[in-house]
């Protein structure tokens, strides 16, 4: 089959013939249908964070079961329509009891290893063995993931938007739901208008916010943030975030999503909030990046700043919800979508993301 090969990071992918091995115990054989251009792949594309290489990447997908293996638990069959999640829950670990099983312990097996639940791949050529990443790799024409990192997809919902859900639209959505509190009648400001921090302007549209408040500064992002629910935005090109921001919230803002992940947009949310208002970041950066908070202003304003991997979802719960949502039209996730494009385009693809493109480009293989 081909797919998208990370050999070298700073360099493109190569479209390649590979061999995918059938699955194993608890896996499934799924073709893809769609697959998001996610800005996490780009991190390990330019070497803003590392894993494992030859690398297949893509982990933003949806797809149609073609086979199971042994050992399932019956939850999925052959032709079910599902979205793939790139953290998987293993039911049993602490993470997983306690109710938070994004933490999941076997995320961060697929994470280090570049194999699947078992630490191993099913990706080769000839005798080179190629990594996953983080379990999905669906820039492919086909996948073997565990049963545990797929959710059925409804009738009715387009391979695109299942795509998508798995990902930008769980994180950003989920952030609100999962970790903003009272939030109807209450200002949230979102810093970045891509297809995650739409995602939370949508969210907070549902919740009932007042105001919402997008920072950006992409023109065109800022109208699509305006159309899905924004009631304030703030163009960044010209520097003065903060005073805008205060502008129109003059005590500041009870929460803020950054979903850009750069420190300097960070410290522009906390410096935003009002007293005792959050900070929920969700936007990844390189695996070295840090912020600085004054420490006065942290404890005399009892402000907060928490981290949110996956929206702090339960994804078997959370993704149903969202599939719900949209087919009633209370998530217009459509209008989250870009250009769709095959396989060999995924570089370029990813060169209109670096360039600030508005919509998520979607790959169909």
């Amino acid at each position: 089959m081909r797919a998208a090969v990370l050999r070298r990071q700073g360099e493109p992918l190569t479209i390649e013939d590979v061999t995918l091995d059938a699955p194993g115990p608890g896996e499934v054989l799924v073709r893809v249908e769609a697959a998001g251009v996610c800005h996490t792949d780009y991190h390990y594309m330019t070497g803003d964070m590392t894993a494992p290489l030859p690398l297949v990447l893509g982990h933003e997908g949806s797809g149609i079961i073609e086979s199971v293996g042994q050992g399932g638990t019956g939850r999925v069959k052959v032709g079910d329509r599902v979205a793939l999640m790139w953290r998987p829950r293993c039911g049993e670990c602490r993470y997983c009891v306690s109710g938070n099983p994004v933490l999941c312990v076997l995320g961060r097996v697929q994470a280090t290893t570049g194999g699947l639940l078992d630490g191993t791949s099913r990706l080769s050529k000839g005798t080179e063995q190629l990594h996953h990443f983080l379990g999905v790799s669906c820039f492919a024409e086909r996948v073997v993931t565990s049963e545990r990192s797929v959710v059925v997809v409804p009738d009715g919902v387009p391979p695109e938007i299942a795509a998508i859900a798995g990902c930008a639209v769980i994180t950003g959505v989920g952030a609100v739901l999962n970790v903003v509190e009272n939030a109807a009648g209450r200002s949230i400001l979102v810093f970045g208008a891509g297809g995650v921090g739409l995602s939370a302007v949508m969210g907070a549209s549902l919740v009932g916010a007042n105001p919402i408040i997008v920072v950006d500064m992409d023109a065109a992002k800022l109208d699509l943030a305006r159309e899905l629910g924004a009631t304030h935005t703030v163009d960044a090109s010209g520097g003065g975030v903060v005073e805008q921001v205060l502008e129109i919230a003059p005590d500041g803002v009870a929460w803020a999503i950054e979903a850009v992940g750069r420190p300097a947009t960070l410290r522009q949310a906390f410096s935003s909030l009002e007293p005792g208002g959050t900070v929920v970041a969700v936007g990844l950066g390189p695996v070295d990046a840090t912020v600085d908070i004054p420490i006065n202003e942290l404890v005399q304003r009892q402000k907060r700043l928490v981290g949110s991997l996956y929206g702090s979802a339960n994804p078997r719960v959370d993704l149903p919800a969202i599939f719900e949502l949209y087919q009633a039209g209370r998530l217009p996730l459509d209008r989250l979508l870009g250009d769709r494009v095959p396989l060999e385009d995924v570089n370029a693809a990813y060169d209109r993301l670096a360039a600030g493109s508005v919509g998520r480009t979607v790959i169909v293989p």
